[in-house]
């Protein structure tokens, strides 16, 4: 395996390993899909772009556009479709159909706005390219890997350390037993989707701009649930690791067989997860709501 396939499996699975986060998390805590990230994190991406081509905003502040527009949307989706069945325990059609028609609504949103469009961040870097020896890195993909590592500690930390993190952790493990000993079940899942939201924006942006920008930008959330389904769904350890390796397997893939067939072979790789060993790498058997 060369450097530069190294190189670039890193950069991709970096960003993998954000959709996969943000979509486990929500799995974590509440044991169901949440199938409108993906759209999430497109309104996100679309909502850093704006302001970025519009405002001639640097990639900090458009960073940070994304971000806190993913959060709140995430929050008020929350509120708005899912939080009847995380109180009262409704039928897991009830999330189905909320998650989906909230998913179809926000891709409703941005193809209103944007059309059928492709679309282009402004270029934030003088230069595009770092050469290293004999690998050519993308600024960008540097970047992107970067930010990813810091994120995943950062909420590594969080998780283990803050009284918040107990809480989130308490709460996907039992959440009555949470509820009896003290801890507020309804802050604590609007705090998961709050950061759920936040690394789609974050993923949304960097897709765009290493990639083209486009309405259904969302789909790639499938990357994060194969990632998590190699990984084990239910753990954000596994799905980080489920993330590196499809980024790796995919860079591998693309220079073998080239970009069309990969997807196949990811497919395949998920299927034979779920045969031999469902509950993933690091992950352990959990029933699904929805």
């Amino acid at each position: 395996m060369s450097l530069q396939i190294i190189v670039n499996g890193l950069a991709t699975g970096s960003v993998y390993a954000l959709i996969a986060t943000g979509f486990s998390l929500i799995f974590n805590v509440l044991k169901f899909s949440n199938f409108s990230h993906g759209a999430l994190m497109t309104l996100s991406a679309f909502s850093g772009y704006f302001v970025a081509a519009q405002s001639g905003l640097g990639l900090v502040p458009t960073i940070l556009v994304a971000v806190v527009t993913g959060a709140l949307v995430a929050l008020a989706g929350e509120f708005v479709a899912f939080r009847r069945i995380t109180l009262n325990n409704s039928s897991p059609v009830y999330f189905f159909v909320s998650s989906i028609t909230l998913g179809t609504m926000f891709e409703g949103i941005i193809t209103v706005k944007v059309g059928a469009n492709f679309y282009n961040y402004p270029q934030f870097f003088q230069n595009s390219t770092i050469k290293f020896g004999g690998v050519v890195i993308s600024t960008s993909d540097l970047l992107m890997f970067f930010c990813s590592v810091i994120t995943l500690l950062i909420l590594a930390y969080i998780l283990q350390k803050t009284r918040q993190g107990r809480g989130l952790r308490s709460v996907s493990f039992d959440r009555d037993t949470a509820s009896l000993m003290g801890i507020n079940v309804t802050r604590t899942i609007q705090f998961t989707f709050i950061v759920s939201g936040a690394l789609a924006g974050l993923a949304g942006v960097f897709l765009g701009i290493n990639y083209t920008l486009y309405p259904t930008l969302g789909s790639l959330v499938v990357k994060g649930f194969i990632a998590s389904v190699i990984g084990g769904l239910g753990s954000l350890t596994g799905a980080i690791i489920g993330a590196v390796l499809l980024g790796f397997m995919e860079t591998i893939l693309i220079s073998l067989v080239g970009s069309g067939y990969t997807p196949v072979f990811t497919f395949l790789l998920m299927l034979v997860f779920l045969l031999v060993r469902p509950s993933g790498i690091a992950g352990s058997n959990i029933q699904e709501k929805a």
